[in-house]
């Protein structure tokens, strides 16, 4: 190693992320991943959120309790067929990891189409509005996004490209999905920063919303171009890239942030007429 190398190596952050517990706790065979904790936690909070958000506006809470259900395993469903579909390679040696969710492995926007579907069908056969609906349940999906991405954390998945800055993390256990050893983006913290950042300006916005469905397609807009800015820093495989340039997820994000667009500006002028 030469004086230089050296000195880079001595001027990187050695943040040792010991406490970041992928099991959160094991007795014999019976195993609680930290992963797991976090991710159940996120939609039990926003299917409460979305409870006591439906109260108020003069929805059917039984159906919005029902609704979150279908939701839930939709969620969990779409993002782990993304993800299979992104990364064969995974699973061609173990097809049955395709079902260890606990090793991380969920693709969120996989998720959120899936879901989207599955809502869609939901509100129109018990014909609720659709829009309305739609408002209460977004600030739940950015709040369960923020708790959920801190279960990632713990579980080393979603993880970062090398880096030397200050608040960079370095993985050192064994059970961790991230590389031993480096100093990473937490992109896991910034995925879950982000999330809680939107989720109050969705709160925010409820306050002054002028016309149905703005909540909802805001909250598409704003995590389509912050989604679209962190892709740069995940380390990850990201799967294929378009024009060797854009991510699957990025490339979802385009789409998504132009959707929106046009959404907004067809709900406004409808309101308006």
């Amino acid at each position: 190693m030469t004086f230089y190398e050296s000195v880079k190596v001595a001027k990187r952050p050695k943040i040792s992320r010991e406490h970041m517990y992928p099991i959160l706790f094991q007795i014999g065979p019976f195993v609680i991943h930290t992963y797991g904790v976090f991710v159940a936690a996120g939609f039990l909070l926003g299917i409460d959120l979305a409870i006591r958000r439906a109260r108020p506006a003069g929805m059917d809470t039984n159906r919005i309790l029902d609704l979150s259900f279908y939701l839930l395993i939709s969620t969990i469903a779409g993002a782990r067929l993304l993800y299979i579909l992104i990364n064969p390679e995974i699973f061609r040696k173990d097809p049955m990891e395709m079902f260890r969710i606990w090793h991380g492995g969920l693709v969120f926007y996989g998720g959120f189409i899936l879901t989207f579907f599955t809502f869609f069908f939901y509100v129109r056969k018990h014909r609720l509005d659709l829009w309305k609906t739609a408002d209460v349940f977004a600030p739940s999906i950015a709040i369960g996004q923020a708790v959920g991405r801190i279960g990632c954390f713990f579980a080393g998945c979603c993880y970062g490209k090398e880096c030397s800055l200050p608040w960079a993390v370095t993985f050192t256990r064994f059970e961790s999905l991230a590389p031993k050893g480096i100093p990473l983006h937490p992109t896991q913290l910034y995925s879950s920063l982000n999330a809680f950042g939107i989720f109050l300006i969705l709160v925010g916005l409820h306050r002054i919303q002028r016309f149905p469905g703005q909540i909802f397609w805001t909250y598409v807009l704003l995590y389509t171009i912050t989604r679209f800015g962190i892709e740069f820093f995940r380390g990850d495989f990201r799967g294929i890239f378009v024009f060797g340039i854009f991510s699957i997820s990025q490339v979802i994000s385009i789409l998504g942030f132009v959707l929106s667009i046009v959404m907004l500006m067809i709900l406004r002028n409808a309101d308006t007429r």
